[in-house]
């Protein structure tokens, strides 16, 4: 099986990867209230870790909880009963105040009014007809999934009782989203967009957990304004220093309560930010070392045995692997970070070998660390990643065929693919660095047979742009190469790691493409295929310098 690219969770690919994959086991309770042999309007049921929600005319109710929840209560007025959740619930609790629940029964009644800063308990105890009518209409509409339906009524409690309950704020994001996700155009979109944004910061203001939302907030913001939007670089500078600005406060104000990942997020927004001239290396490293405290801190201290695991499987490893790939981590800041670390776990096998791979990511390699560390790894197991490292430091030496057989060797002897992958990965800017493209593109190639890997679409993109100096032929067919180098670095944008860096490709390199009249003179029409032969031997599609 392929091993997968940590690279790829994230932004941004995988912002919102991190939530659906590594959020708590979530569970929907639902059923009818009672009182006096009737359903009953008007009832506020909350559940354990969850929201809370009002009652409409049938009694019903359905709330997100999750597996770990353990109680629901239930208030009307000033009568309020808690119930313990059983063991292995199906999720679906009816409740009657009297303790007798009938088979079935109804009840009623509505209009809307003026702004009211009254909670929902207050509101039903008044029996405001306004409230309970317009919430009871949207929250019917909401359980079926009919948004649009329930949006007017939502707005009207949205707008004329602010105050009333969180769940009107949930609820809303949960719409939202759904409007945003399902937008029939770009400027559709942006609308929806604006809209989330406001709701958030509403729920701000009237409930507090400014931490907790804004790491909602920007999460949703990254996601739906720069992973799935084709932004301008100025415009992507703006979106992603909004996002970074409501992630790091979330963080700031959650510390070791910061949704797990909100921590990934934090470090693809600052690397992002930094390849793109707008952080300083020492905020990337500082938001680093943050990151990792928070995560050793819930390590040691949080009872939550899911969490913890999650943390050290999932989430470590992401940050580990977005930090070692930023470009801040340079050999000196690697360096402040890991000596003192190599001086207390020097017989860790592990650690010294995940040391060594972001030492050699930072091209590190001459540094007396990397040096001792390759040395003591030896001592303690010669292995496959001893020799890639060995092979590293012959490359710093200029030593490049004895490096070439330490390479081989490595190859030789991994069998972690993803492992493999990075042996390849360098194997091939060796020898692309030698001018050898057809074997450098053979073993780029062998990457994108483990893992989608936009570093290798780079590497290939910038193969066949070399190639065009010795490739034979007519200019429209040395231009043409230029075609295919595109589509290699359109590949490599796809990738958070590769996006800024592939853009500025695509915009050098197609200039160079041939103009509509030379490809009208060999009988070329725009969008048709074209192949490359000789031993580049790919197919393309025809474009024009414009």
């Amino acid at each position: 099986m392929k091993a997968n690219n940590i690279r790829k969770t994230m932004l941004f690919v995988s912002v919102l990867m991190f939530f659906s994959t590594f959020a708590i086991g979530q569970k929907v309770f639902k059923g009818t209230v009672y009182r006096d042999g009737e359903p009953a309007a008007g009832v506020t049921v909350e559940v354990h870790k969850g929201g809370d929600m009002m009652t409409s005319f049938d009694g019903k109710y359905e709330l997100q909880g999750d597996e770990k929840s353990k109680w629901i209560r239930f208030t009307f007025i000033d009568d309020t009963e808690k119930i313990d959740i059983p063991e292995n619930s199906d999720g679906i609790i009816n409740f009657a105040f009297d303790g007798n629940i009938p088979e079935e029964g109804g009840g009623g009644s509505a209009a809307v009014g003026g702004v009211s800063m009254k909670s929902q308990e207050e509101l039903v105890k008044e029996q405001n007809q306004d409230y309970i009518n317009e919430y009871s209409l949207y929250t019917e509409f909401y359980k079926q999934d009919d948004y649009n339906s329930a949006l007017p009524h939502w707005k009207k409690i949205y707008s004329n009782f602010p105050k009333s309950s969180s769940n009107v704020y949930i609820q809303g994001i949960k719409m939202y989203q759904s409007f945003v996700e399902n937008a029939s155009s770009p400027e559709e979109k942006n609308k929806f967009i604006d809209e989330l944004m406001k709701i958030y910061d509403k729920r701000v203001e009237y409930f507090g957990e400014e931490g907790y939302v804004l790491g909602r907030k920007g999460t949703d913001w990254l996601k739906y304004k720069v992973v799935q939007q084709e932004l301008s670089l100025d415009a992507q500078k703006s979106a992603l220093k909004s996002g970074y600005e409501w992630i790091s406060k979330s963080v700031e104000l959650q510390g070791d309560k910061t949704e797990a990942p909100v921590l990934v997020l934090l470090m693809q927004t600052s690397k992002s930010l930094f390849k793109l001239g707008e952080l300083s290396k020492e905020t990337v490293v500082m938001n680093y070392e943050k990151c990792n405290t928070i995560m050793n801190s819930i390590i040691s201290q949080n009872s939550d045995a899911e969490l913890v695991s999650v943390i050290k499987e999932k989430i470590q490893p992401a940050i580990e692997s977005i930090f070692g790939t930023s470009g801040a981590a340079d050999c000196e800041a690697l360096v402040n970070i890991y000596k003192p670390q190599f001086q207390e776990k020097g017989n860790d096998i592990d650690f010294i070998k995940s040391m060594l791979l972001k030492l050699g990511r930072a091209d590190c390699d001459e540094s007396e660390l990397f040096a001792e560390a390759t040395e003591k790894l030896y001592d303690l197991e010669p292995s496959a990643l001893a020799a890639y490292n060995m092979a590293r430091r012959l490359v710093k030496r200029g030593d490049i065929e004895k490096a070439k057989e330490y390479y081989k060797e490595a190859m030789e002897q991994e069998t972690d693919e993803e492992l493999l992958a990075t042996y390849y990965m360098q194997y091939a800017k060796v020898l692309f660095s030698q001018s050898t493209y057809p074997e450098a593109r053979s073993y780029a190639r062998k990457v994108l047979d483990i893992q989608d890997n936009c570093e290798a679409n780079m590497l290939l993109g910038e193969i066949y742009v070399q190639a065009t100096r010795s490739f034979s032929g007519s200019k429209l067919e040395k231009d043409a190469v230029f075609w295919l180098a595109a589509d290699y670095f359109a590949k490599a944008r796809r990738g958070e790691d590769c996006s800024i860096e592939a853009a500025q490709k695509i915009a050098t390199y197609s200039a160079y493409f041939p103009n509509k009249e030379d490809a009208f003179m060999e009988g070329l029409q725009e969008g048709q295929t074209y192949k490359i032969g000789g031993w580049i031997n790919e197919s393309t599609k025809v474009r024009f310098n414009k």
